[in-house]
């Protein structure tokens, strides 16, 4: 295997990668593939304000519009905040436990290959410029009605991707409960690896009735299925309630691991132990489990009745309790700590108010009466970017900063992130908090224009302009991202000096197998205790150094993703062209064969000797 490591071809280098299963590898496959497609999606975004920042304009059609805002949620929600979460949880979870790798690394790559080529499948659209239009809800009356291929890509590339998050899903989950370290009780587990944890389960739940919906809508649209079409028997607000049962765990998916992360933050830069730690994991769980009971919010106004919306009225307010909890102990462990500014930290600091201002407009809108009168209003549209910006963006851009240096063993430059969070931030509250406004006034959104006199001329003009500071943040980040990599100034185990978790005790980046020993793990943050006791190498063996087992590499997760994307294209195209049917019985023969050759192959891995591991160790100078 290190043979294979030290190869340095481009040809080798590109082989490498698209047959790893090693965990820290396809967490940065994750982040570059959410990077892409964030990237995207904030170009969608831009060119939806541009549209809005004056009445009356005309600089794309009304189609192109429900184009962009249908493909500018779709992509943000399913193929950038979550891909990038899930970077951060495959990198960096692992370690926190003192595991060598997730408990199926095949499952991994296989999980991490469906995410892109659904991805690439869902943007492949544009090309053949039959793009979903629906919006990223994809409501049945306006998805069935939708002419052309655009919702068959939206359905066939989701379906695709999202069985790549059910698997990575069920990976964490295995991979949390099986292959702790010795001494790693639930109740000492990071913060992080809690929330991966619970969202992870969370994902199990959530996922499968997103599936179902998703083929139900195929079925309706390639083989007048009629579950969603009224004039046939069949209903199209249970879409709505399908849709919601996946969406509104969701946002809990999506934020549960920005609140790990920010924990990890506020803990390493008060210099203290997380306050109340007992009570924010009961939150954690508290908030998985009440995720389930509050879809029908979303549906006030659909006529479920009072006694139904009274009961999910009832269960949002409930839900906010958990997430005040988890407020005042952030709160409270930087109270009386030794506060250090560095960048992870300002996005800290700027999470909890802009959080709470999402959270209590989301309060607000769990009042089913006040409800009616905001929805399908810019109030809804200020209120969600104020929950997955100014909560899941704000902790993917803190993360990045805060663990590059141990995923890529670089330090990213300081000033050149605080000026990334200057931008963000100010370009963030600029763009969304006027929006609230504006949902107050009257402006509807999903609208493609809007007419003059209407006083919504300078606050749509101003969201704009907060809207492109966003992008020159993102575009410093970028940035800083290239030079730090051109430059490449390796940093030590733990480069902030005040590392908690069992991460910063072990090389940046880690090597392959992660630990040269299995760590013991002594108590909440491991290693703080190990540093204050003289420790400086923060970790003590649970066992002495021995051969290691670990896992090869394949490329058949590709090949098996590759069949079901060829496939998708067969599936939408065989009636219409004389290609159709052949490509998707071939697509799906490609998938069977490979998923056979992985059934019928014997791969039982390999061993890291013993005399490797010592002389990895005499070359870092004894660290680990």
């Amino acid at each position: 295997m290190s043979s294979v490591a030290q190869k340095k071809g481009f040809g080798a280098t590109l082989w490498d990668w698209l047959t790893t299963v090693d965990h820290k590898k396809i967490g940065i496959l994750y982040f570059l593939g959410g990077g892409f497609f964030f990237v995207l999606g904030g170009i969608e975004a831009m060119l939806i304000r541009w549209q809005l920042h004056k009445p009356n304009n005309d600089f794309v059609s009304a189609g192109l519009f429900n184009d962009l805002i249908t493909m500018h949620g779709t992509t943000m929600i399913f193929l950038a905040a979550m891909p990038l979460l899930f970077g951060f949880m495959n990198a960096i979870m692992p370690l926190q436990i003192g595991a060598r790798d997730v408990a199926f690394p095949f499952v991994n790559s296989l999980g991490f290959w469906m995410f892109f080529f659904g991805g690439l499948f869902l943007n492949i659209s544009w090309f053949f410029g039959q793009v979903p239009d629906a919006g990223w809800t994809s409501y049945a009356s306006l998805s069935i009605a939708s002419e052309g291929h655009g919702i068959d890509f939206y359905a066939i590339g989701l379906q695709i991707a999202g069985g790549g998050t059910l698997m990575a899903g069920i990976n964490f989950l295995v991979t949390i409960i099986n292959m702790r370290a010795p001494g790693m009780t639930y109740m000492r587990m990071p913060l992080f690896t809690w929330t991966t944890f619970v969202a992870s389960a969370m994902i199990l739940f959530a996922f499968p009735p997103l599936t179902i919906g998703l083929f139900f809508l195929t079925f309706d649209r390639m083989f007048g299925g009629n579950f969603f079409d009224h004039t046939m028997g069949g209903n199209t607000i249970i879409w709505e309630h399908i849709f919601w049962i996946f969406g509104h765990p969701e946002v809990y998916i999506l934020i549960l691991p920005a609140f790990g992360i920010f924990s990890e933050i506020f803990s390493t830069f008060s210099r203290k132990r997380l306050f109340g730690y007992p009570s924010m994991v009961f939150a954690t769980v508290l908030i998985g489990f009440l995720g389930f009971m509050v879809w029908a919010h979303h549906m006030f106004t659909v006529g479920l009745g009072p006694t139904a919306n009274a009961i999910f009225a009832v269960a949002t307010m409930a839900i906010a309790v958990p997430t005040g909890v988890k407020i005042f102990n952030w709160l409270l462990t930087m109270w009386g700590g030794s506060i250090k500014i560095t960048t992870p930290m300002l996005y800290a600091l700027g999470f909890i108010p802009s959080f709470v201002m999402g959270g209590v407009t989301g309060v607000m809108q769990g009042a089913a009466p006040l409800d009616y009168q905001l929805h399908d209003s810019y109030f809804i549209v200020a209120h969600f970017h104020y929950v997955i910006v100014g909560g899941v963006v704000l902790a993917i851009l803190a993360a990045t900063h805060y663990w590059w240096p141990k995923m890529f063993g670089t330090m990213l430059n300081e000033t050149l992130g605080k000026i990334t969070f200057v931008f963000f931030f100010i370009g963030f509250h600029l763009t969304f908090l006027i929006q609230h406004w504006l949902g107050f006034w009257g402006m509807p959104r999903r609208v493609w224009t809007f007419m003059d006199g209407q006083g919504w001329n300078l606050a749509n003009f101003i969201s704009t302009i907060g809207a492109f500071m966003m992008a020159i943040g993102v575009i410093v980040l970028v940035y800083n991202i290239i030079v730090t990599s051109i430059k490449n100034v390796k940093v030590a185990n733990d480069p902030w000096g005040d590392g908690r978790t069992l991460e910063w005790a072990i090389e940046s980046p880690p090597v392959y197998y992660n630990f040269h020993a299995t760590p013991l793990v002594r108590g909440l943050d491991t290693v703080w205790i190990e540093k204050m006791e003289g420790n400086e190498s923060g970790l003590t063996p649970a066992e002495p150094i021995k051969d290691i087992h670990m896992p090869n590499g394949s490329f058949i997760p590709f090949l098996m993703t590759l069949g079901l994307f060829i496939a998708g294209f067969g599936a939408m195209f065989r009636t219409e062209e004389s290609w159709g049917l052949p490509v998707l019985i071939f697509g799906l023969l490609w998938t069977f064969v490979a998923m056979a050759a992985r059934s019928l192959k014997d791969d039982t891995g390999y061993y890291i000797k013993k005399d490797e591991i010592l002389r990895d160790m005499k070359r870092k100078g004894g660290q680990n």
